[in-house]
């Protein structure tokens, strides 16, 4: 009980204590936080070692049930001792705390979190280029430059502070001109890039394959020969590592545009054609404030007069930078139209950028937007501090491992922990503190960056508050320092870990980035949540079998790790939440799997088969990828895992109607569960033999699905005749990705309102049959009025080159006429 209340009393008074900014705390304050921080941190591993001891081995059975109760009574005495002893040296070091200050009185609470949606009105800043405020004019520049075919302006090197938009601009630019060059990349350098690695990944988007040489730089020289093409590199620090790269990019006949972006003046004008990004205008400076807060009308003009003046003021602290702007407008949405409130965000923030533009002055700008946080959000924050710069981050990854730090609690019962951790993420995107981050046109947000200024803020804070330490290739934590998180990011595989140097008996997680990890000392990780080596090469480096002995282990992370097999002591893990062993091949799970009953989310490979007994997994919420095939036994099973939201299945039944029967009674079974399901589902991919046109419609009343992909097999049975989307089906969907047609997809009026992205297939034959006298030919993408991206899987057939170029003429006209003007990818 004592540890507990006193537990209770502490998170109070430093959520409290938080409230204010760092700055404006005296030192006494700083120290004083600094220990009680500690002490929680301590009470709270105490606390879990004590469960742990406690629950003893709850799966022992038979003769093995009385052996361990028997070496339970020998020891309880000793384990009882040791108890008694830490609680007395934790009450000891509580009263050396209150002796140098009177203890945690707290006048007041903090409120609820309440769970968040995205808000709709920040996705267009991400999206849509079209919308990006005072960009037009710089990009016209720009690619008027890039059309003059002299050898000095096939590079340019934007340059400017950071939060200006230089990587906005370079992306808008790479967007608007990659479709006229035979291959495109668009890569992000960072200030401690691995060349190795960057390399790779300018190879695969340039040749949309992985390097088959170990020297990547020749191989890519190599490759550039005889293309023209355009490459974007983000975000250069070092003009050594520009010399790099340009080793790799030929100087050829065929043509090519480089475009760079830096903060550093030197950098650009050694690399050559050096942009210096200005500002935005007072004008446009309005127009993002206002668009942010009331809506996507460009608004120059405050809609709320009496904030008119205070909005003006603050727009002149802000100095015309983008992310200074985006952030304080994100804070003021939050405000709703106080205007006292406006002013006093307008008293915080200083002279900020109205006089310089340096760094200190953007921080306190984004300290206004962190404090503003509620604490449960700024620990989620900060421990966004464990990834590297510039890295993409998985939403799902990420609410997986704050869940396992236990950073969300929930207050109602049968409240699902991931829908709140979802909400978490909505809200640190709509309050402009992390970025959505989309893959091709998808425009579904699975994944998000972290600004380079936000990183180096939350990675600073992280440090101060002792919160993560980071080893990297330039920064050394301190040894004296009682490391709590650890983040492992050497880019060296030779590079080894000091974990004899550093203090690690109280660490909480590990999470590795670097080609490879030497032997951990797994017996000194008394209190481990959180393990996570995805891409890390661990075999013969890493004892699986001891990392059976991290009691406490609620994240375990061995996605691409090259492991052959898990050990049978992963049934030990009592209080594992998440395993993702995927893209391992791993042939089979251990038979001791079936023990971890608190296991929410299991990521694993097609061919790996689970065992007998996964019906014992009843906390499972994700289960991916499972194969069902005739040798599967575990169907029935399926049906007694009902908190499922996510089930990734690939079906490989062949003719087998007995087994295809009882698997669609297990889904139904687990959809009358949740029989609300099918009404907010979002994301939809499912591969049939056999499409009607009334399944069709059944789909299309799906209202809320945003992104479908749909796989028939007719070409392979002969299923000919049109398909119509018709008026008001698909009200949401935003992608449409549709396989194996061979008959036309017809778009009727009304149909798909909010479609962006579409592909399907046809046959050229049938194109130049539909087409008119004029050329054209109609499927009615013009009543698709939110278009702005297709693919064409084109079918030849035996159609000779000129038909196929008939109908290729025809496709683009039709999408030149269409008031969009979309971009049409045409796949042979």
């Amino acid at each position: 009980m004592f540890l507990q209340a006193e537990l209770e009393s502490m998170k109070v008074a430093l959520e409290k204590l938080s409230e204010a900014p760092a700055d404006q705390l005296d030192e006494q304050d700083k120290i004083w936080a600094r220990d009680v921080r500690e002490l929680s941190y301590d009470i709270e591993d105490s606390i879990d070692t004590f469960v742990v001891w406690g629950k003893g081995n709850e799966q022992a059975k038979g003769f093995r049930k009385y052996i361990d109760r028997s070496l339970d009574l020998l020891t309880r005495f000793r384990l009882r001792r040791k108890i008694a002893t830490e609680i007395r040296d934790i009450k000891r070091s509580v009263v050396e705390v209150s002796d140098r200050r009177e203890r945690y009185k707290i006048d007041s609470v903090v409120a609820q979190p309440v769970k968040i949606n995205v808000d709709p009105r920040l996705l267009a800043q991400y999206t849509n280029a079209a919308e990006l405020v005072g960009i037009d004019e710089v990009i016209k520049i720009l690619v008027e430059r890039k059309e003059a075919y002299r050898q000095q302006d096939k590079i340019v090197s934007i340059v400017g502070f950071g939060g200006l938009g230089k990587t906005t601009l370079a992306n808008a630019i790479y967007q608007k001109l990659r479709a006229q060059f035979d291959c495109s990349a668009f890569v992000s350098v960072t200030q401690n890039p691995e060349m190795d690695k960057l390399f790779q990944d300018l190879f695969y988007q340039l040749a949309k394959r992985n390097n088959s040489r170990i020297n990547v730089i020749d191989e890519i020289s190599e490759f550039l020969q005889s293309k023209r093409y355009f490459i974007v590199l983000d975000d250069i620090w070092d003009i050594s590592v520009w010399k790099m790269i340009r080793c790799a990019l030929p100087d050829n006949i065929c043509g090519y545009r480089v475009i760079t972006t830096t903060r550093i003046l030197n950098v650009a004008e050694q690399v050559g054609g050096a942009y210096k990004l200005k500002p935005l205008c007072l004008h446009n400076s309005r127009i993002l404030l206002y668009r942010r807060i009331f809506g996507n009308e460009d608004k120059v003009k405050c809609p709320d007069e009496q904030l008119a003046d205070v909005s003006n003021r603050i727009l002149r602290k802000c100095a015309g930078v983008p992310l200074a702007i985006i952030t304080i407008a994100s804070l003021l949405s939050s405000k709703g139209g106080n205007k006292i409130e406006w002013f006093k965000v307008y008293n915080s923030i200083g002279t900020a950028l109205e006089n310089s533009l340096d760094v200190k002055n953007m921080r306190r700008i984004l300290l206004l937007s962190y404090y503003d946080l509620p604490s449960h959000l700024r620990t989620c924050l900060l421990y966004l501090s464990v990834f590297p710069e510039d890295y993409e981050i998985s939403k799902d990854r990420l609410i997986w491992m704050w869940i396992a730090e236990g950073f969300i609690q929930c207050e109602n019962q049968g409240e699902s922990l991931f829908d709140l951790g979802e909400s978490y993420f909505s809200e640190l995107i709509n309050r402009s503190i992390i970025q959505p981050s989309y893959q091709g046109y998808s425009v579904m947000i699975e994944h998000c960056r972290v600004h380079d200024m936000v990183h180096d803020l939350i990675c600073s804070l992280a440090n101060e508050e002792n919160f993560v330490t980071i080893l990297n290739d330039v920064y050394q934590s301190s040894a004296s320092t009682m490391v709590r998180r650890l983040s492992l990011q050497n880019s060296k595989i030779d590079q080894d870990v000091p974990w004899t140097t550093i203090s690690i008996q109280q660490v909480r997680s590990i999470v590795a980035f670097q080609p490879a990890v030497n032997l951990m000392p797994t017996n000194q990780f008394r209190v481990l949540r959180v393990l996570e080596l995805q891409n890390c090469q661990i075999l013969q480096l890493c004892s699986l079998k001891h990392i059976a002995n991290l009691f406490h282990l609620r994240y375990l992370g061995l996605r691409k790790t090259c492991i052959a097999q898990l050990p049978e002591e992963i049934g030990n893990l009592q209080f594992l939440q998440t395993l993702d062993v995927s893209e391992n091949g791993l042939s089979s799970l251990p038979l001791t799997f079936v023990r971890l009953r608190r296991l929410m989310c299991l990521r694993i490979d097609i061919r790996t088969r689970a065992p007998k007994g996964i019906r014992n997994l009843t906390s499972l919420e994700e289960l991916s990828m499972l194969c069902i095939d005739d040798s599967t036994d575990i169907v029935e099973e399926l049906g007694h895992l009902t908190e499922l939201r996510i089930l990734d299945i690939v079906c490989r039944t062949g003719h087998n109607n007995s087994l295809q029967k009882s698997l669609l009674e297990c889904l139904c079974k687990l959809w009358k569960m949740n029989p609300s399901l099918l009404l907010n589902l979002s994301f939809l991919s499912i591969a049939v033999r056999k499409l009607l046109q009334e399944d069709l419609e059944i789909l299309g009343r799906l209202s809320a699905l945003r992104f479908l992909n749909l796989v028939v097999d007719h070409r392979n049975l002969g299923i000919l005749g049109k398909f119509f989307f018709g008026a008001g089906s698909f009200p949401c969907l935003i992608e449409c990705d549709l396989k194996g047609f061979i008959g036309l997809v017809v778009f009727e009026l009304g149909a798909m309102p909010r479609l962006e992205s579409v592909c399907f297939p046809i046959d050229v034959q049938e194109t130049i049959e539909i087409a008119d006298g004029s050329g054209c030919f109609n499927l009615g993408l013009q009543n698709l009025p939110s278009l702005q991206h297709i693919t064409i899987y084109f079918h030849r057939g035996g159609s000779s080159k000129g038909d196929v170029e008939q109908a290729q003429a025809a496709l683009r006209q039709a999408t030149e006429i269409h008031s969009n003007r979309p971009t049409l990818k045409i796949c042979l």
